[in-house]
């Protein structure tokens, strides 16, 4: 299975006390290129959901986000100042004495002062939410290379599809050159009889004029090759993975061969033959450069 470089992919869990959510996208890159939107305090697990990202992940820019709930409370915990509280109350009592006033301060009075409940943060046992993390990564992962194959298969069958056209087209190009051959010797018969009024025409200087033709003119070397192109490209799709860089250098191998029989032939037939595949080759290329 080939695999676009354009794809998306999410997957949230609730892991000891923790709803745990990744959401992977990418676009076209010609190598991988990495980046992340996670919470300050998880940026340490970064480098580990990087590589785990990219060992299965070649090309692309992949963005990743990471949100991290805790549910259970269990990442702080509350402690109450209680030396400071009774600061405070002694302040309020000393304050309602000297001003004859009602003491009718409460546990919600004092809570209403600052710092009297202070949050910290609990110890974690970060192995586990590493191992936590990297295994929602895993499963976000999956969804998203199984749309990147899904874009992909539709682009394999588009790129078959104008292989089978280019085969065939090459098919046109070597019966038309090996038509070419008795055009171009029939061509000088009838300069050679209107110059020399049927007189007696050198049949050995016909044939060696269109051997020459023929040596100049000839596609076969550039025909073969194309086939052999052709069939290693079927070759590399078929055996799936990442792909994008061996089609790239096939292509330009492609385009080569037909520019050159382009510029070889004369004949008008095989010039449109070769813009035909010219167009194809480029609408291949623009498939190529979105497979990883």
């Amino acid at each position: 299975m080939v695999l676009s470089m354009t794809g998306y992919g999410r997957n949230e869990q609730v892991l000891h006390g923790r709803s745990i959510s990744v959401e992977l996208r990418s676009v076209n890159n010609r190598y991988f290129e990495y980046s992340a939107r996670m919470p300050r305090a998880f940026s340490a697990f970064d480098e580990s959901i990087k590589k785990a990202v990219n060992e299965r992940v070649s090309r692309g820019k992949v963005e990743l986000g990471l949100q991290i709930r805790d549910l259970e409370g269990q990442d702080q915990t509350v402690s109450a100042d209680v030396p400071l509280a009774k600061s405070y109350l002694k302040a309020v009592r000393s304050l309602s004495e000297a001003l004859s006033l009602r003491d009718d301060v409460t546990v919600s009075t004092l809570l209403r002062f600052p710092d009297i409940l202070t949050a910290v943060p609990a110890e974690t046992d970060e192995e586990l939410l590493k191992t936590d993390i990297l295994q929602v990564v895993s499963a976000a992962v999956d969804s998203f290379i199984a749309m990147r194959g899904t874009e992909g298969e539709k682009m394999e069958e588009d790129i078959l599809s104008r292989l089978d056209f280019l085969e065939k087209a090459v098919g046109r190009v070597e019966q038309g050159s090996a038509d070419r051959m008795e055009k171009y010797r029939d061509k000088l018969y009838a300069r050679l009889r209107l110059l020399l009024e049927d007189k007696n025409i050198d049949e050995a200087r016909i044939l060696t004029e269109a051997a020459i033709f023929a040596d100049k003119t000839a596609v076969d070397e550039e025909t073969v090759r194309l086939r052999s192109h052709i069939r290693q490209y079927r070759e590399i799709l078929a055996e799936g993975g990442p792909v994008g860089r061996k089609l790239d250098f096939l292509t330009q191998e492609l385009n080569r061969e037909t520019n050159t029989i382009g510029s070889k032939c004369q004949d008008i037939e095989i010039t449109r033959l070769v813009v035909d595949m010219k167009a194809e080759i480029e609408k291949i290329r623009e498939q190529i450069q979105n497979l990883e």
